[in-house]
């Protein structure tokens, strides 16, 4: 990274900034609603901004890009079958949530259950976030922005030093988006961001790609269906370390299921949306671009074992760092590193307002001052914020000490809820006889048995393990809501704040997302480009 790109960097993370303030400087940040839920004025192309950001992680980036150097398109599972949840999301959950007018996910839960349930899956939330995403995120972030940019070499510096470096500006900057101009502008620089990503993106296996044709781009394909066609195959096998077959339509179903459509930190930014309509065309978005994510998450990972052999089989995180230094023209480095950057800061963002969004409104305004009006809670906000944020900033550099346990633990944390959370909501939607003792028992009986299955089913593929803790949800839900029946619920009137017609084409545009997922899979697998090894 030379001078040239530096100041390029510099430009362009000014530029998205200064476009996205202009975009959301009419939104009102001193109330609530403008300053967590982006005053819901939010339109299909920033919702989805929002979202992809939010989710996209430079981990995620150079983790999938390592997997399938080993293993091939079998990881693009964890992408492209998202789609189908992201469907749900929009055709059955959002006109749901949109209907009731919440603000977060535990609004709904208190609604359909009681305050006590709603306060267990807030702290769920809050304390995930703290704790397995915004440090984790910071540091993982940095490393990789170091490793692939080499700013300790740059300024001359120890690596550790260079990664706390990254994260303090970025922790410094994500506060600032937040403070300033809350979810709308944040909102608006991740939809800059989320296109040049997907631009930046695909330029990588595209160059990747056309170096192996020696300058063609046919001839680039051709030579990695002749040379690694196992590669090529989605379909894991049933003892796969990365995704056994069996559980795309189990375990990972039900774990898609729960990150987008139960998860704060992502429904958050859907339910701004300015009406239902917005919300569930920014949604479409998402699960589109997870499709075609594929193929710069994952398919960049195979371009590297055609272009560098089996050399990087030890440590195959450095697949695409390698792959990015051997293609990319050294005049775009800054553009991409400006990318990879607003890819961190928007992760960091997404999550640091979730969780504030979260104690505020249901904490700080319930318990601790019961007399605050809108402005007061918007201030408690961005208390929040700041003391979250420094919080993340200080922690990150000691993930580094933490053991390769504790990490994968820490990774690992959201099973202690994910299933008995899309469990509960599922009977809030279903059923008139789900109780709130019920929900509650779901969700400790879960925690006890996820914490058994990491000492007896450690070896066991945990999208195994959460196939079957998901079935017991629901049978523990069904069994303790009849064994103490509470009557039926029934909710006379609605709380709707925009309007929650459905978008004309969303019955259309959800069969043909699906119907691309299936033809993904067709194309990835033995009946198209791929062979058995």
């Amino acid at each position: 990274m030379n001078l040239f790109s530096l100041i390029s960097f510099v430009v362009i993370v000014a530029c998205v900034w200064i476009f996205a303030y202009s975009r959301a400087k009419g939104v009102d940040t001193s109330g609530s609603e403008g300053f967590f839920m982006g005053g819901r004025s939010l339109t299909a192309l920033p919702i989805a901004g929002s979202i992809i950001m939010t989710n996209l992680s430079t981990e995620q980036i150079v983790g999938q890009n390592g997997q399938s150097y080993h293993a091939g398109m079998e990881v693009m599972a964890w992408e492209v079958t998202a789609a189908i949840a992201i469907v749900a999301l929009a055709v059955i959950f959002l006109p749901k949530y949109f209907k009731y007018g919440i603000n977060t996910v535990s609004d709904f839960i208190e609604i359909r259950y009681d305050t006590v349930t709603k306060r267990i899956i807030s702290i769920l939330f809050i304390v995930t976030y703290m704790i397995s995403f915004l440090p984790v995120v910071l540091y993982s972030g940095s490393l990789v922005f170091n490793k692939i940019f080499h700013i300790d070499e740059l300024l001359g510096i120890r690596p550790i030093v260079a990664i706390i470096l990254v994260a303090l500006i970025i922790g410094v900057i994500g506060i600032l988006y937040l403070l300033i101009g809350g979810l709308s502008l944040s909102a608006n620089s991740d939809t800059v961001y989320g296109v040049g990503l997907l631009i930046c993106g695909l330029l990588i296996p595209i160059l990747g790609v056309m170096k192996l044709g020696d300058g063609n781009f046919i001839g680039g394909v051709d030579y990695i269906v002749d040379h690694t066609p196992w590669l090529l195959n989605s379909v894991g096998a049933i003892d796969s370390a990365i995704v056994p077959w069996p559980t795309l339509i189990t375990g990972m179903l039900f774990n898609n299921l729960y990150f987008w459509c139960t998860n704060q930190m992502i429904v958050q930014k859907a339910l701004s949306g300015k009406n239902l309509a917005e919300a569930q065309k920014g949604t479409f978005i998402v699960g589109l671009f997870k499709v075609f994510g594929a193929l710069f998450l994952v398919f960049p990972g195979i371009v590297a074992r055609n272009i560098f052999g089996d050399a990087l089989m030890s440590n195959p995180d450095n697949a695409y760092p390698y792959l990015v230094t051997e293609v990319l023209p050294q005049a775009l480095f800054g553009v991409f590193a400006a990318v990879i950057f607003g890819a961190i800061l928007s992760s960091f963002a997404g999550a640091l307002n979730a969780t504030a969004t979260l104690f505020s409104l249901d904490f700080y305004k319930p318990v601790i001052n019961k007399q605050a009006d809108d402005k007061q809670i918007a201030r408690a906000g961005k208390i929040v914020t700041i003391i979250v944020g420094v919080i993340s900033v200080v922690v990150a550099p000691f993930i580094s000490f933490a053991p390769a346990g504790l990490y994968q633990f820490v990774q690992e944390f959201n099973g202690l809820y994910n299933m008995p959370l899309l469990v509960i909501i599922l009977f809030a939607f279903y059923s008139k006889k789900a109780t709130a003792i019920a929900a509650k028992s779901t969700i400790a009986i879960h925690i006890v048995l996820y914490a058994l299955s990491k000492v007896f089913l450690k070896d066991i593929h945990f999208l195994y393990v959460l196939s079957l803790l998901f079935f017991l949800d629901i049978l523990i839900m069904l069994a303790i809501s009849k064994w103490k029946p509470d009557g039926n619920f029934v909710l006379e009137s609605f709380d709707t704040k925009v309007d929650i017609k459905p978008w004309r084409y969303t019955k259309v545009v959800s069969v043909v997302l699906v119907v691309i997922v299936i033809l993904t899979y067709v194309a990835f697998s033995p009946i198209g480009l791929a062979s058995l090894q």
